[in-house]
């Protein structure tokens, strides 16, 4: 399977598929309301994996999340179903399809669900249509990877400088979790931040002792950082020559390292108050 231009191995699609459509899926319900639905609330944090594909944070008091079963979802009766998704929308849980999207092989079983305008995704609806669904999910709202396209001296220039960006450019990560910075630390050499959460200030301690002020993004080794007012780093990206650029939109699974060209990868960083400055890689 390709998405945004990148292979995904059969192995990694069925995580992201699991990923996608879990067996026990995360539903916010208010706090009172929980002990109508016959479910105990669940205790403590989600999976990093299922946080991210169903953008849960930070759950307010007056809400709690309790993790279903699509056998106890069907056991709820289509009216309590439909007031279920109903309210995730109320809430902002994503991943709430309207039926009209579904492949029209089930369609039929989407529309039974609820209210028949929108349903949810279980391991048993998603069988066989893993690749399409997957894929349009996969490519909304997001730029495809331009690693492709990169001519053979752009990486070779960069090598010395980005030791490491060539292999993790057009790659999924194998899980939620590495960020933005941990994948700049990993291109310029630090292989063992690739698959970590990096944390601001471990990326601030290596960036002033590897880099100066100044670059450019036509310049490999050129990394690009966005600071809030406040200062503090929201995202990093790293030219590898050319007018290219390796980024990491986000710290979900979901988000690949990719290239973009630096137009592109500013344009997707832009955010009120962001300020972006540059700094050279001393090694270069």
């Amino acid at each position: 399977m390709f998405s945004l231009g990148i292979e995904l191995g059969p192995e990694l699609m069925a995580r992201q598929a699991a990923w996608f459509a879990p067996t026990h899926q995360p539903f916010l319900i208010p706090r009172e309301g929980s002990s109508r639905i016959g479910i105990e609330p669940r205790r403590g944090e989600l999976d990093a994996e299922l946080r991210d594909t169903f953008e849960i944070y930070n759950v307010p008091d007056y809400l709690v999340c309790v993790l279903v079963s699509e056998e106890e979802f069907n056991d709820l009766g289509r009216m309590a179903r439909a007031v279920l998704l109903h309210n995730q929308i109320t809430f902002a849980r994503q991943v709430i399809p309207s039926v009209r999207s579904a492949p029209a092989e089930v369609r039929a079983q989407a529309a039974a669900q609820a209210d028949g305008h929108r349903f949810v995704w279980w391991p048993s609806l998603l069988e066989g249509h893993e690749i399409p669904v997957l894929d349009e999910y996969l490519r909304h709202g997001r730029r495809p990877s331009r690693h492709l396209e990169v001519p053979e001296h752009i990486w070779e220039n960069s090598r010395a400088a980005l030791p490491g960006a060539r292999a993790l450019a057009g790659t999924f990560p194998h899980a939620s979790g590495p960020n933005c910075l941990g994948t700049v630390m990993a291109a310029a050499g630090r292989s063992d931040a690739a698959g970590r959460w990096m944390l601001r200030e471990t990326f601030e301690e290596w960036l002033s002792s590897t880099a100066a002020p100044g670059g450019s993004d036509d310049d490999a080794g050129t990394v690009l950082v966005w600071r809030s007012p406040d200062g503090l780093v929201q995202h990093a990206a790293v030219a590898i020559g050319g007018g290219y650029v390796l980024h990491k939109p986000s710290q979900g699974w979901m988000s690949p390292r990719k290239i973009l060209t630096a137009k592109e990868a500013i344009a997707s960083a832009r955010q009120p108050g962001r300020r972006l400055t540059r700094y050279k890689l001393r090694t270069v």
